[in-house]
């Protein structure tokens, strides 16, 4: 809906920036306010190819800033992705897969009798005995195997590279990964933050 004249006056003295992946979201924000919108060439990374994700390159960014280079980024959303940058600030590369919540709706909507579910609290059996709990261990050990593996291809280029996971869930990836392999102890870190960090560099480039 239209927003009201004195809030549209107040954002329209504002100097609003953002960054969008969804372009129906970016259209419909277009025609309530004017924002100056981020792209692949406001971000001071190299060899960014050109439909990398700009949420991907922000929070890679960002991670630099506040971690140092060379830094990997995974991102628990909803598609969770590895996003890798080098000591020169340049593209290392990544990969993206269906995050957690996208692969249980998958099973609820393309299966005929398989239940929609909720991510547990606490890791399930890995050999479950109901279908709910099957289908948890199916997922999460799976996934967390595949982040595990990334992580040590990671380590072995770059022994000293931060880790860090955010998106909206990476609290629950950070508490999964840390229950099943404790040995990674603080060699990860949880940072839901990091595009916006790398939003708030960009801007004060172009300022």
């Amino acid at each position: 809906s239209a927003l009201p004249p004195d809030l549209r006056a107040y954002l329209g003295s504002l100097s609003l920036y953002g960054a969008s992946v969804v372009p129906s979201q970016t259209a419909l924000i277009d025609k309530l306010t004017p924002v100056a919108w981020l792209t692949l060439e406001s971000i001071p990374l190299k060899n960014l190819y050109p439909t990398l994700g700009i949420d991907r390159a922000l929070g890679l960014l960002g991670a630099g800033a506040k971690y140092g280079f060379p830094s990997l980024v995974i991102d628990g959303g909803t598609a969770l992705t590895f996003t890798g940058v080098d000591r020169g600030r340049s593209l290392v590369g990544g990969a993206i897969l269906p995050g957690l919540r996208l692969q249980l709706l998958s099973l609820s909507q393309q299966t005929a009798n398989l239940p929609e579910m909720t991510l547990p609290p606490i890791l399930p059996p890995r050999w479950a005995k109901t279908t709910d709990e099957a289908i948890s261990s199916g997922i999460l050990y799976t996934v967390l195997s595949g982040i595990f593996d990334f992580m040590s291809d990671w380590w072995r280029r770059f022994p000293d590279s931060p880790v860090i996971l955010t998106g909206g869930d990476g609290t629950v990836l950070s508490g999964f990964l840390k229950n099943q392999y404790p040995e990674l102890g603080e060699r990860i870190q949880l940072d839901l933050d990091l595009v916006l960090v790398g939003m708030g560099i960009c801007v004060s480039f172009q300022a």
